[in-house]
């Protein structure tokens, strides 16, 4: 697991190490943990922000300034947006967001969005014969960043509610019932200030997220509406100045990535919602230690600020890792490796001979997942998933060894149904799966498995039948078992 979601870290951060991975991109966009200063995760919703206490050694009244420019600048934003129902104010992080994109991105030609609709166009007719999918979009668009922000705002929400819900809930669940009694109508405040300082960081984080994304799908699936396939020409023209290949031909090898996520996700109907419940799952394990709360309620002098300091560091407000979390995190690894495994071996298999830089492209592609560039650390941050690359590369050898044994109409049907899906054991194996001969026509199998349950399920009932019939039996005796004896 990666840094902790929303606020929750380790209280043994390492402040030179958290300043480092900064300059790589948004790690803990959402969290309260990374942020300098003298209080231990500075001040909840502004990023960067010191928190040091008056008297503390790295007081600044310059920092101060900035602190107080940026708090300003939140709470206008935030009433502009207004308040918030759920725990994320979405408005928020929408506006924050946007003025932040603002002053780095410029309007799409047309030449530009000419460019992604023959890109995508071509990859279709490539990909063709590629898989037995057929094409999933039915509409091609280029975006901005800002574009994306708001097309992709709605995934956000369902994949950011449950673990901001539960975050922001569980240190309260944990309060003894006579301080929730005393701080009444104050834990609602703490709520609406809760939903302002999660959209905060949710804003910042998607800010800087958005102007490097290359397509709707690059987080692993489509965060933007079904059946649109993107691409954001801006970020592409960036990627593409450090490659030594053309642009058309970069261009061409991510629209053929991005049309066969949509290609899967439209022929899997159940893909989608296999993911994001996936994370409810994980949401919902989310607890904090209620006896070390009722330790630190004890302990804490309200009039000392040292006191409650070293409550904040001591980790008392990390949440549990329970198995069932740990299960979720790692199915949906698993299921976000198979993704791009298959995307990685279609694209592969539709591209490789007519694009001269296929293979590079497809290794720069890793490399960059790899590295944790800024789709990765955007799952990191909402749920505490890395993809590890040996897993990614396992899948797609895996798709791959299917294809060569089963042709491509047995490694699609894979897709029929979950229960077909290789699980995290398999990609340690990619060959030992392949060469299972109880999974060579998935179909017949998936057949097999339900007639199995139906089987099962007549003979418990025919059993459940038998036994009631003899019970009734039994009760019609007029002279009961006593009186025959």
């Amino acid at each position: 697991m990666s840094d902790v979601p929303f606020g929750f870290g380790p209280s043994d951060r390492d402040p030179d190490r958290d300043r480092d991975r900064d300059s790589d991109g948004p790690k803990d966009p959402f969290g309260f943990g990374n942020l300098p200063g003298g209080f231990p995760g500075g001040l909840p919703g502004m990023p960067g922000m010191p928190g040091g206490l008056p008297g503390g050694g790295n007081f600044d009244m310059g920092q101060l300034g900035q602190m107080l420019s940026q708090l300003g600048q939140m709470l206008s934003s935030a009433q502009q947006a207004g308040p918030s129902d759920g725990p994320v104010n979405y408005d928020l992080a929408a506006q924050l967001a946007t003025q932040q994109l603002a002053q780095k991105t410029s309007s799409l030609t047309d030449a530009q969005r000419t460019a992604v609709a023959d890109a995508v166009k071509l990859a279709e007719l490539w990909l063709d014969p590629a898989t037995e999918f057929p094409a999933g979009a039915t509409e091609t668009v280029a975006w901005t960043p800002s574009d994306w922000v708001k097309a992709s705002m709605p995934t956000w929400k369902r994949l950011c509610d449950p673990v901001a819900r539960r975050v922001s809930g569980a240190w309260v669940e944990g309060l003894p019932e006579e301080i929730r009694s005393a701080a009444g109508p104050m834990l609602a405040m703490i709520g609406q200030m809760g939903g302002m300082a999660f959209g905060s960081q949710l804003g910042n984080g998607l800010g800087q997220l958005a102007a490097e994304v290359l397509t709707g799908t690059e987080v692993g699936f489509p965060v933007g509406p079904e059946r649109t396939a993107a691409l954001l020409p801006e970020a592409v023209e960036k990627f593409t100045a450090g490659l030594d290949r053309p642009a058309s031909e970069v261009m061409i090898y991510l629209a053929a990535r991005e049309a066969a996520h949509h290609r899967l996700f439209a022929h899997v109907p159940w893909l989608r919602e296999r993911l994001l419940s996936t994370v409810e799952d994980y949401a919902r394990g989310i607890t904090v230690d209620t006896s070390r709360i009722e330790d630190m309620a004890r302990q804490i002098d309200p009039s000392n600020p040292a006191s409650i300091q070293e409550a904040m560091s001591s980790g008392m407000f990390e949440p549990q890792t329970t198995p069932e979390q740990k299960a979720a995190l790692a199915r949906l690894e698993t299921l976000l490796a198979l993704i791009e495994g298959w995307v990685d071996a279609v694209v592969a298999d539709a591209v490789g001979d007519r694009l001269p830089g296929a293979g590079a492209l497809r290794e720069t592609l890793r490399r960059r997942r790899a590295s944790g560039g800024p789709a990765e650390q955007a799952f990191a941050s909402i749920v505490g998933l890395e993809l590890r690359p040996r897993k990614l590369r396992a899948a797609a050898e895996l798709w791959k060894l299917l294809e060569s044994e089963r042709g491509i109409e047995g490694r699609d049907g894979l897709w029929a149904h979950p229960d077909l899906l290789p699980v995290s054991e398999d990609l340690d194996d990619p060959a030992g799966f392949v060469n299972r001969r109880d999974t060579d026509d998935p179909i017949a199998e998936l057949e097999k498995q339900f007639q199995a349950e139906a089987d099962a399920a007549a003979e418990e009932k025919k059993s459940a039948e038998s036994d009631a019939s003899e019970g009734t039996e039994g009760s019609d005796d007029p002279e009961g078992p006593d009186e025959k004896k």
